[in-house]
């Protein structure tokens, strides 16, 4: 067994650190200090650099301009992107591609892919159903009127959809698989209602009133909407990964420095223990995260298992929405008063934690999840 990282992967994580190196977390807005969301729009110079690096490319195919490679690469992005808090919609955008390069027409691949490599075309996708705790594909219903389908429905906490060119919103058409719509922005009918995630950002509810959309822009590929959303799911874990890495550093650096009767409180045995508790579990989410990803890569390549791709996803989880809580609420302990400081970045980074705890949903139904996989699937 070979557990490194390929020559590929690697030099994906050094063209990210390379441009995330320019992106100050004190400079991120901050929720605290901001009413309603703090920008209409994400950060759009760090999104052509990244264009510029070739990393909104990075899971496409050549033939549409991009690197050709997996999950687990765009997971390493995402990692070092979260670390610095970057505004941008790089795992909706990379995993919508993902699944019209997979699943798509012809025709739909040909309109989206090649800009969405470049930046000039965003992507996002609605995976948050009608509550935030229904399934998404269940939010939406997609009946066939002559050439074209109609969506009726509605789709909450849509990240970036104000300023996304295409959104993927998945429903049902009463029996059989989801299928899964790409709809732009400007289609009749639907509707854009602006909602403020906790970390500040501007999401939207769709309400879609009989929008149309041609027989080409829908994907009815079984599996492609479950597909999707175990890669926006693992992809939200790396963001958490990433982030609780981040503040476990700050949180060190922190520790060394500040000084209590005479001594760093790094010294102390209470805080040493607290941070290697928090360093296990980020050890834990790597661990879970990787096994995810490869899995849903594996999953496509005709590799399976003893359960299917989404327990993996499902362990992944667990450790990443309890995970993530618990390095942030500790660092904030180690910080003092310190932490609440808006001149300081920790409080942004705990915002954006509970944001991506909100997205994962607590451990309990995860496990559940894992319960009926299990059950389902017997192991020898």
């Amino acid at each position: 067994m070979d557990f490194t990282f390929t020559e590929e992967q690697r030099a994906a994580v050094e063209a990210a650190r390379a441009v995330f190196a320019d992106v100050a977390p004190d400079g991120v807005p901050s929720p605290a200090l901001t009413p309603g969301a703090v920008a209409d729009d994400f950060d759009r110079p760090l999104w052509a650099r990244l264009a510029a690096s070739d990393l909104l490319g990075l899971v496409l195919a050549e033939e549409h301009g991009g690197a050709g490679l997996d999950t687990i690469a765009l997971c390493l992005v995402l990692r070092e992107a979260a670390r610095v808090l970057a505004r941008v919609p790089l795992l909706e955008h990379c995993a919508t591609a993902m699944a019209v390069q997979a699943h798509g027409s012809p025709e739909l691949a040909a309109a989206l892919l090649p800009g969405a490599g470049r930046g000039t075309l965003v992507l996002t996708a609605a995976a948050h159903g009608r509550s935030g705790h229904d399934p998404a594909e269940l939010a939406v219903t997609a009946r066939l009127d002559g050439e074209a389908w109609i969506l009726e429905g509605t789709q909450t906490a849509v990240p970036w959809a104000h300023t996304a060119d295409w959104i993927a919103v998945p429903a049902h058409t009463g029996e059989g698989d989801a299928v899964l719509a790409l709809v732009p922005r400007s289609a009749g009918g639907l509707a854009l209602a602006e909602q403020v995630s906790t970390s500040g950002e501007r999401f939207a509810e769709l309400a879609l009133d009989g929008v149309r959309v041609e027989r080409t822009h829908l994907i009815d590929t079984p599996g492609a909407w479950e597909r999707l959303h175990q890669v926006l799911t693992t992809g939200t874990c790396a963001l958490a990964l990433g982030l609780g890495e981040g503040v476990l550093g700050m949180t060190s650096q922190y520790t060394s420095k500040r000084e209590q009767f005479g001594f760093p409180v790094a010294t102390f045995q209470a805080v040493a223990v607290q941070a290697a508790d928090r360093y296990i579990d980020l050890r834990a989410m790597e661990v879970t995260l990787w096994q995810a990803a490869w899995r849903l890569d594996a999953a496509t390549g005709g590799a399976g298992g003893p359960l299917p791709s989404a327990g993996d996803v499902a362990v992944a989880k667990i450790w990443a929405s309890e995970g993530v809580r618990r390095v942030v609420q500790t660092a904030q302990h180690l910080h003092g008063g310190f932490g609440a400081d808006t001149d300081y970045p920790l409080h942004r980074y705990h915002a954006w934690a509970k944001q991506l705890e909100l997205q994962l949903g607590p451990a309990a139904a995860h496990e559940e999840a894992l319960g009926d996989l299990l059950a389902a699937h017997p192991l020898a």
